[in-house]
């Protein structure tokens, strides 16, 4: 099996896999979490709340069911494509129908795979996996893999092309205007010009398409191609060389630098977690969007049995539990925080202990 190395800033890869079987997610998790390349593996039964997950988090590669509830898997994966196009997308499925595997592929998807039924179909399933994020992690734009964004500029300005390369890199876009083989502006982020082609030039990975250019574009890049190309790339490999080289993942999460040092996505069955603080200081979230509705329904709880504990003589309340059909919902306190962490499926109590001292060992730490 090939060995996919981290993707750049050493963020580990990160998988979202959806499947309205809670059983099912949990084994293929912790299967996915063997791999070399030691990817987080997030999870969810809900096509709803994977498009609400891919809105607010950045993932590698989204691998799906076809058969759900309410949004199947051919509906996610067409939004995904249109919303997400640098998303690697992955049908796993039961369904051995050769008309659902054209319909899926002509919507773009990099992989339809059967559910394996034995060892040698794992395998070949995980080396398949491993293989996409190694992919991701070497760079290359999809459409010329394996080259570079450099080669791409210089393939235009050398044939003499006029063209505007419009490039994605997560939720960053970037635009890049050539005209009759000169480089005349670029723009990302607010900025133009050659502070903006830079910017752009630091990217490892994404998409491009060729569209055709503005012919009443100002040029705001002066300085020849060859020239710009050299410079940016000498500051780029001074940066990664002294390590000052920024992150650009997009990531709008809060608090980001808190969760990449203290991932959850390597904890099997765990759905989301919401640290709870006392007074004003701010939530922090993994795996949920909109998260405050069930941390105020967490505190009203455990507020509600510590009274009803004063009431009976019970003494203190420290933990709360609640289980339903396709999810398990723990509330605890630790120390003047309290943790609202919630697991797929109907897991053991000696898995739920776990599973929530994992993440007080991280977040409360």
């Amino acid at each position: 099996m090939s060995v996919a190395p981290e993707i750049e800033n050493g963020v580990k890869p990160r998988i979202l896999l959806l499947d309205d079987d809670p059983d099912v997610l949990n084994l293929y998790q912790e299967m996915l979490l063997t791999l070399h390349c030691s990817p987080e593996v997030h999870i969810t039964t809900s096509g709803a709340r994977a498009m609400s997950m891919l809105e607010t988090e950045q993932f590698n590669v989204l691998i799906c069911d076809l058969k759900m509830p309410k949004m199947d898997g051919l509906q996610v994966i067409s939004i995904v494509r249109r919303k997400y196009p640098q998303l690697r997308t992955v049908v796993l499925t039961g369904v051995a129908d050769e008309q659902m595997r054209t319909r899926a592929y002509a919507l773009g998807i990099d992989l339809y795979l059967e559910k394996p039924n034995n060892s040698t179909e794992l395998n070949f399933l995980l080396e398949c996996i491993e293989s996409l994020l190694g992919k991701e992690a070497e760079g290359g734009f999809r459409g010329v893999q394996s080259k570079s964004l450099v080669d791409l500029i210089q393939l235009e300005c050398l044939s003499g092309s006029s063209s505007m390369l419009k490039i994605t890199n997560g939720r960053l876009e970037g635009r890049i205007w050539i005209q009759n083989g000169e480089l005349i502006d670029a723009a990302t982020q607010e900025v133009e010009g050659e502070e903006a082609f830079k910017r752009i030039l630091s990217w490892k990975a994404g998409n491009f398409e060729i569209l055709p250019t503005e012919a009443e574009r100002e040029r705001k890049i002066f300085t020849s191609y060859q020239g710009l190309l050299l410079d940016s790339v000498q500051a780029i490999d001074e940066a990664v060389a002294v390590g000052e080289m920024p992150a650009e993942s997009g990531d709008p999460v809060s608090d980001t630098q808190f969760l990449k040092k203290n991932s959850l996505g390597n904890i099997p069955g765990l759905e989301y977690a919401i640290r709870i603080p006392e007074k004003s200081k701010k939530m922090q979230i993994w795996g949920l969007q909109n998260a405050e509705m069930l941390a105020d329904w967490a505190k009203d709880s455990m507020a509600h049995f510590e009274k009803l504990g004063d009431k009976f003589h019970f003494g203190s309340v420290h933990q709360l539990e609640g289980k339903g059909l396709h999810r398990t919902i723990h509330i605890a306190t630790h120390g003047s925080d309290q943790f609202a962490i919630g697991m797929i499926g109907s897991p053991s109590r000696d898995d739920i202990q776990g599973t929530v001292q994992k993440v007080l060992e991280q977040w409360a730490s």
